[in-house]
């Protein structure tokens, strides 16, 4: 079959090809996807360089998430052949075929495409981790969400909307924001440079934010302790800026706010009562039509690089999805 293989850690993607290889065997507890489509997340890239706090041994097939057909799977897994099925691991989603333990899958909502299925699953469950589970978003609260044309932020500005607070999407790219406001339906967009802590007191009334989603790090995490209310919450989700913040303890003592770390699969791993009710609860939304996941663009996966490079360039508002 076709997968996209990485064979060695670079910098310019030049270890990494579409390549022919053996279809995957199943083991016990996994199940054997058609994928139909597989969606590309920050830590795709990232591992393609060695960068990602996970480090599968070369070489390995890419990929985080898909979503497809059952083709096989255990008689006692809750899955039969020809199901709709979204989900992943950490690697093996960018192939025709992918062998995805049957606790990584759940049904596609009634209503979403393949393409849809395989953009919503890690980064929604990311957001409402975030969101509910370590901050109890309420009715009416402000919510900040940097790096508000990628997946994780823009399934958190659909969140909260969705579950009724106020947001303002955050960017550091002035030509994303109509993007984003047709995406995302925020309340506000502002552009994340230099001092912003102004442009959130002057939306929220100087209430500032009850909870910032920071996916960005750097000066935008430096900025952002400025604009969390009392006892709000400054959500750590990653580094894509490149440079990994530092905080004095006096600032988080001295406003009120904590800092929270939001690691969304480990957390379904500790606590995998929790992570099932994050997948039911993420379900009833997009069935409800409450939430719909945002594909920037569809690319067959033979065109990976353009889609790996537009991220890298940080060209998209929303997901890019290939299509085996």
């Amino acid at each position: 079959m076709k997968a996209l293989l990485v064979e060695r850690l670079s910098g310019d993607l030049s270890g990494v090809s579409l390549a022919d290889v053996l279809e995957p065997q199943r083991a016990s507890g996994e199940v054997l996807v058609r994928v139909r489509a597989a969606s590309l997340n920050y830590p795709d890239l990232l591992m393609t360089r060695g960068e990602y706090q996970f480090k599968p041994p070369l070489p390995f097939v890419s990929g985080l998430e898909c979503a497809g057909e059952v083709i096989e799977a255990d008689a006692d897994s809750g899955f039969a052949i020809g199901d709709r099925v979204m989900g992943g691991n950490k690697t093996g989603a960018f192939a025709e075929i992918a062998a995805i333990p049957a606790r990584g899958l759940s049904p596609i909502p009634e209503g979403l495409s393949f393409a849809q299925g395989a953009a919503m699953g890690a980064a929604y469950s990311t957001a409402y981790t975030g969101l509910v589970e370590l901050c109890g978003l309420e009715e009416g609260q402000w919510v900040l969400v940097h790096g508000a044309s990628g997946g994780v932020g823009l399934a958190a500005c659909d969140l909260a909307k969705a579950l009724g607070a106020q947001v303002i999407a955050a960017t550091g790219m002035a030509a994303k924001r109509e993007g984003i406001m047709t995406r995302a339906r925020p309340d506000r967009v502002i552009i994340a440079e230099g001092r912003f802590r102004e442009a959130v007191s002057e939306i929220t009334e100087g209430a500032l934010a009850d909870i910032v989603i920071d996916p960005v790090g750097g000066d935008v995490f430096d900025e952002s302790t400025r604009c969390v209310a009392f006892g709000g919450k400054l959500v750590v989700v990653g580094f894509t800026s490149g440079r990994i913040a530092e905080i004095a303890t006096n600032i988080p003592l001295i406003k009120g706010f904590s800092v929270v770390g939001l690691r969304a699969g480990e957390y379904a791993r500790r606590f995998p009562e929790r992570g099932r009710a994050i997948n039911a609860a993420v379900r009833e939304l997009a069935e409800a039509g409450r939430i719909s996941p945002a594909v920037d663009r569809t690319l067959p996966l033979a065109d990976w690089r353009a889609g790996f490079e537009a991220m890298a360039r940080r060209e998209l508002v929303g997901k890019v999805v290939f299509e085996p």
